[in-house]
């Protein structure tokens, strides 16, 4: 993995003196699965329209391949917007035929990786059916298909789990894999933080339109995991946890006890408190932290 794909320099987009996105930077390293997270209304959608050259900034700049965003890029970039949209009239090659053809792919190139992508997603039956004939999943498969199709190098999805059932989120997670496995780089936006923690090298986390923390995972894990503690007792039930000093959460959590400490606590005081009140401790150790618990609490110190 080497060199910058796509990189967001400080940009900013107001609507009627909202402001939905505000000095927004981050880059995303050539063949990274980068997440761009927030919870809804976060400035997510906005900041990849900007991306996509569908916003213009009201400040800042798009850079692309190591130098300013040019329109040809967009042959080189698949992007699936959050406001999905299929022509229904359409059988479903000529659909998939005609999104090749905007990107610019022949139709003899086009044909063969139409029939593959059908075999693939298990709607070869469905061929020479219209599209609006089809099931919602079916559909969903078709749009990611057409996203696909001309192989880009930057791959972008805007909530792409959104309102997707096990199955197809499963097929939309090994297409991510397989696309990273050939080397190519994928920016996805996503409110489940689940799914982007299995997923990502890298994350931006947006909240109120600004970014409050930026990084790979791995290392954003080990440095935000000082705080967070699992406590187990050899009691039929545990203690009451709220008002022991240092003790921000207490989480009950398969058979044990998640606690998120305040950072100026020490463990063991925390520990030494509970026993002098009765409490017969079995066990404490560090937690990693997951994508949730350092959302929140990024939340919480940027408020």
């Amino acid at each position: 993995m080497s060199g910058i794909n796509l990189e967001v320099r400080g940009v900013r987009k107001a609507y009627d003196g909202h402001v939905a996105v505000d000095d927004v930077s981050f880059a995303v390293p050539a063949g990274a699965v980068y997440g761009l997270l927030g919870q809804n209304g976060a400035g997510k959608t906005t900041t990849i329209r900007m991306i996509m050259d569908i916003l213009a900034p009201d400040r800042g700049e798009v850079h692309l391949f190591g130098r300013a965003r040019r329109a040809e890029d967009s042959r080189r970039i698949g992007y699936l917007p959050e406001e999905r949209g299929l022509y229904r009239k359409m059988t479903v090659t000529d659909h998939l035929l005609f999104l090749a053809e905007l990107h610019g792919l022949p139709a003899r190139v086009a044909r063969p990786r139409v029939d593959s992508w059908l075999e693939r997603v298990e709607l070869a039956a469905w061929a020479k059916t219209k599209v609006e004939a089809l099931s919602k999943g079916m559909q969903q498969k078709i749009q990611l298909v057409g996203t696909v199709l001309h192989e880009p190098e930057v791959l972008i999805l805007d909530e792409p789990f959104s309102g997707l059932d096990p199955i197809n989120q499963g097929l939309f997670k090994e297409m991510i894999a397989d696309f990273k496995r050939a080397g190519r780089t994928i920016l996805f936006s996503t409110h489940i933080l689940e799914q982007a923690e299995k997923l990502c090298d890298s994350i931006c986390l947006i909240a109120k339109g600004r970014v409050i923390l930026s990084g790979e995972l791995a290392t954003i894990k080990r440095e935000r995991g000082g705080d967070l503690f699992e406590i187990r007792f050899d009691q039929p039930s545990a203690p009451a946890l709220d008002g022991v000093p240092g003790v921000l959460s207490a989480t009950p959590h398969d058979g044990a006890v998640r606690l998120l400490l305040a950072p100026e606590a020490r463990p063991a005081e925390v520990v030494a408190a509970l026993v002098a009140g009765g409490a017969r401790v079995a066990s404490f150790r560090t937690l990693e932290p997951d994508l949730e618990s350092i959302f929140l609490q990024a939340v919480r110190d940027a408020a």
